[in-house]
């Protein structure tokens, strides 16, 4: 081999070295950087007036677990669904209290019933018929305020899906561009790892909105699938549409078209569990709004009407004429079972009793259809609503198993129902959480090893050095030959 090929050979050598550092350089540098695709220098070699000369770097491969990366998305949609479970049964519990909570709806109830006892003692006191009122109207205040709150809740869930689905189609295009970027500097012979890194990032965004699936094309490109058959990206990005609505009330639903639902190209699609774009956060906050708050508003509303009968019964104040209203009202009225939905926001006490709004405290002990005074000492319509409030009765609404119960156990099951969703959504946050920490491992793993690097490093200063050597034993021998 003569001096220029012994030369050559070595100035590659030192420039896929030199090069080589940089790569390791930017691993590790990047060893925690979310979507860094760790890289690999290629090498070939490289023949100089066909002769071997040395070894030409032919690019640069981005290295990557894709299998694991597909399943760690998958955990990251499962985690984003669970979240968005929890996140409202968490407040949804904080609305209606726990049963040893002194402001939970079990214990207004317990507290209205406690009051009627003590009045039944002394049903002269206006004092202890002030109570009757005060504790009445704090319980109907609760519900109204409950159901108000519910309504906030789906709105809220209403405003997120917005959010989501701008993020989601805004992400989308962002995908497209890099793909046709991609796609460009692959076809002129450059290195697209890092817009591949970008693109990368931007569908783990994307995968926490809905589970999707990579599936690869030539060039570097990719297209996007979820696992319910819809098509996000292929070529062209898909375009995700939903209207947000500025107020929502109980009466409204998706099914009435008072609220939005979801179209994929115009094209609409459903947005239950089974629907195409399942799995994610974006359908489990349709869930919210259409079926979890709708749930909790129908229970509240049959917890509601359940206390408006009991109140409105003869055998409890016989003065009541036929069609009045009781102690609880309907917006001051009597109870239309066929619009029930929405009751327990309108829920009242019946002004005939209210002096704030021209009533007479007495109608408590007298009832409320007295036209005159009755003797102060009759506690029988007291001890009457008393008896009503702890009279097992089913429920006529809400979805409750059919066991009778007092009104007290039926706010308790209420409290029960919406405390065993939220350990359920917990124990299903758990679960994902588990296993998205199990699958990010693996893929760290699988990603850059620090010192493996450091480790590659230290043979690519040898193989450096070994060139530097080189070189200089051959700039030697010229000076030699040349006699300098």
């Amino acid at each position: 081999m003569g001096l220029s090929a012994t030369l050559s050979n070595a100035l590659s050598g030192l420039t896929a070295a030199s090069r080589a550092a940089e790569i390791v350089s930017a691993n590790v540098s990047n060893a925690q950087t979310e979507g860094y695709g760790r890289r690999e220098l290629m090498l070939t070699s490289a023949t100089l007036g066909g002769s071997g000369g040395g070894v030409a770097v032919s690019g640069v491969v981005r290295s990557i677990d894709q299998h694991t990366i597909g399943e760690r998305r998958l955990a990251d949609a499962a985690l984003g669904q669970s979240g968005a479970g929890v996140a409202f049964f968490d407040r949804l519990e904080m609305l209606v209290g726990l049963p040893d909570d002194p402001a939970s709806l079990a214990a207004k109830t317990t507290q209205l019933q406690a009051v009627l006892l003590e009045a039944a003692s002394r049903p002269d006191s206006d004092t202890r018929l002030d109570a009757i009122l005060a504790a009445a109207t704090g319980l109907s205040d609760h519900l109204n305020s409950a159901s108000d709150q519910v309504q906030n809740l789906r709105m809220d869930a209403d405003r997120e899906i917005g959010q989501q689905v701008k993020t989601l189609n805004e992400s989308l295009v962002r995908i497209a561009d890099l793909n046709y970027e991609i796609r460009l500097q692959i076809g002129g012979g450059n290195d697209a790892s890092g817009l591949m890194d970008q693109r990368q990032q931007l569908i783990d965004r994307v995968a926490t909105i809905v589970p999707l699936n990579e599936v690869p094309r030539d060039n570097g490109q990719i297209a996007l699938y979820t696992p319910g058959g819809a098509i996000l990206l292929d070529g062209k990005p898909a375009e995700i549409s939903f209207t947000t609505v500025g107020v929502i009330v109980p009466q409204m639903t998706q099914a009435s078209g008072a609220l939005s639902g979801l179209l994929i190209n115009g094209q609409s699609i459903s947005t239950t569990d089974n629907g195409p774009l399942s799995g994610g956060s974006l359908i489990e906050l349709f869930a919210v709004r259409d079926d979890y708050a709708t749930t909790a508003q129908s229970q509240l509303d049959a917890v509601a009407r359940d206390l408006v009968e009991r109140f409105a019964d003869p055998l409890v104040d016989p003065t009541l004429a036929l069609g009045s209203p009781g102690l609880f009202t309907d917006a001051g009225g009597v109870l239309n079972v066929a619009n029930e939905v929405g009751l327990s926001g309108r829920l009242k006490i019946n002004a005939l009793v209210d002096p704030a709004a021209g009533g007479e405290i007495r109608l408590l002990r007298d009832g409320l259809g007295a036209s005159v005074p009755g003797p102060v000492g009759n506690a029988s319509i007291i001890q009457a609503m008393n008896d009503a409030l702890e009279a097992p009765k089913i429920p006529a609404s809400g979805g409750f198993s059919g066991a009778a119960r007092s009104a007290v156990g039926l706010a308790g099951d209420f409290i029960s129902h919406v405390n065993g969703k939220l350990r359920g959504a917990e124990a299903n946050q758990s679960f994902a959480s588990a296993k998205h920490d199990a699958l990010k491992t693996i893929e760290l793993r699988s990603g850059v090893d620090t010192d493996q690097e450091m480790q590659q490093l230290l043979l690519i200063e040898r193989a450096y050095s070994a060139n530097a050597r080189v070189i200089s034993t051959v700039d030697d021998m010229i000076q030699t030959l040349l006699g300098i």
